[in-house]
C-alpha cells in the first residue's frame, strides 16, 4: 500500500509508492527495433490492462475489446490505490495516512502512433470528453480533495510507454502547488474584486506579443513570466474555475486549441518531449471558510511545459527559474512555425 507523507516544515505532501519502481518500459525496445510489438495499449491488446472503467466505443462493441475510440483503464502500477481507507494518524511530529486515491490512464487513441495533435478536432474532443466524465465521476468520492489530469510525452517527461496517453491523479490532499495557485487567485480577488487569470487574459489580447493561437473560445501564449522555454498556457475565455462544466461546443474548441498549440510546439521545436496539465478547482465539499471565493477567482488552465532545459540546483534551491529564452521571441517563434 503506498503511503502518503507530510513535511512539517513546508507542508508538503509526498507519495511512498514502491510499486512504480516496478513499471515497464518500451522506449529503449521501439528505439533498437522500431516495432510496437507488445504495446498493451494497442488495439486488441485489451488482456493485458486492467479492467476498463470508460470507454468512447464504435455502436455494438463490447467492454475489454477491440472497436473503442477512447479507452480508460486504471493504471497497473498506480501511484495510490483506489481500495481502502485513509487512516489519518500521527507519528510524534509526522503526519502520514494511507495512499488512497485513483490513478488511471487515458488511451487516447487505438493508433500506436497517432499523436495528440495528428488527431481530427473532433476525434481529440472525445479525449477530452473522457477527461470530463472521469473527473466528474470521481468528485462524488468524498475522500478526494483533488484530482489531476497530466501528459507525459517522451521519456525525458517521465513516460514510461510510448502510446499516445494521458493520466488521471485524485489526491486525498490538495497539492501544495496547486494551493499555491488557489491562494494567489483568491488574494488578488480579495485585493482587486476580479478574477487574476481573467485580467491576464485581457491583457495577454491587449498586447497580444506573447500570444500563440486564439479561437473563439480559448487563448494559448507565453507566459509573461515564463518558467521554461517556450511554455505555453491555454486560458478559456469564458470564467469558470471547473472544467467539467464546459460546453460541447467549448470542447470542441479546446480541442481545436491544444491541437494548432502542440502542432505549433512540434513543427518549430522538432517534436519535442514535453509535459501538460490540466488544472481544475479542488473538490468542494461544504466545508466552512474553505475556498469559498473560488467561483470568482479561479480560472481552469492547461499549462504545457516543453523539456528543453533541466532544473538544477539553483532552481531546486531556491524555487526560482532560470528561463533563457524571452517569452515574447518564444510566442513569435511559434507563431511563425507554419502547420
Amino acid at each position: 500500500m503506498p503511503e502518503l507523507r507530510k513535511d512539517p516544515v513546508v507542508g508538503r505532501w509526498v507519495i511512498i509508492a514502491t510499486e512504480r519502481g516496478k513499471r515497464p518500459s518500451d522506449f529503449r525496445t521501439e528505439m533498437e527495433d522500431g516495432t510496437k510489438e507488445g504495446c498493451p495499449f494497442c488495439e486488441g491488446s485489451e488482456s493485458k490492462t486492467p479492467s476498463e472503467i470508460f470507454a468512447i466505443r464504435n455502436p455494438h462493441t463490447h467492454v475489454n475489446t477491440p472497436g473503442w475510440e477512447v479507452r480508460v483503464v486504471p493504471n497497473k502500477f498506480p501511484a495510490l490505490r483506489i481500495e481502502g481507507d485513509l487512516g489519518k494518524r500521527g507519528v510524534g511530529i509526522y503526519d502520514r495516512m494511507n495512499g488512497i486515491g485513483a490513478h488511471e490512464v487515458i488511451i487516447e487513441t487505438p493508433d500506436h502512433d497517432k499523436k495528440m495533435q495528428m488527431h481530427s478536432i473532433e476525434s481529440l474532443a472525445k479525449v477530452f470528453e473522457a477527461y470530463r466524465v472521469r473527473i466528474k465521476d470521481l468528485e462524488n468520492d468524498l475522500r478526494f480533495k483533488y484530482i489531476l489530469i497530466f501528459k507525459n510525452e517522451g521519456f525525458s517527461a517521465g513516460a514510461s510507454l510510448s502510446h499516445p496517453h494521458s493520466q488521471l491523479i485524485a489526491t486525498p490532499v490538495t497539492p501544495k502547488r496547486v494551493k499555491e495557485e488557489l491562494q494567489g487567485a483568491q488574494e488578488y480577488f480579495e485585493y482587486k474584486d476580479r478574477c487574476a487569470f481573467c485580467d491576464i487574459l485581457i491583457e495577454e489580447q491587449t498586447q497580444k506579443s506573447r500570444v500563440v493561437y486564439e479561437n473563439e473560445h480559448f487563448l494559448s501564449f507565453c507566459p509573461f513570466a515564463s518558467r521554461f522555454p517556450f511554455e505555453v498556457m491555454v486560458l478559456p475565455k469564458r470564467h469558470d474555475p471547473d472544467f467539467h462544466t464546459v460546453s460541447s461546443n467549448e470542447l470542441l474548441g479546446f480541442a481545436d486549441m491544444m491541437r494548432f498549440t502542440l502542432a505549433k510546439l512540434a513543427k518549430a521545436l522538432n517534436k519535442p518531449q514535453y509535459n501538460f496539465v490540466l488544472h481544475t478547482s479542488p473538490v468542494r465539499w461544504k466545508r466552512r471558510g474553505y475556498w469559498t471565493t473560488i467561483d470568482q477567482d479561479y480560472h481552469w488552465h492547461v499549462e504545457i511545459m516543453p523539456r528543453l532545459t533541466k532544473v538544477a540546483g539553483f532552481e531546486w534551491g531556491t524555487g526560482f527559474y532560470i528561463n533563457p529564452t524571452i517569452p515574447e521571441e518564444a510566442a513569435r517563434f511559434l507563431q511563425e512555425a507554419e502547420v
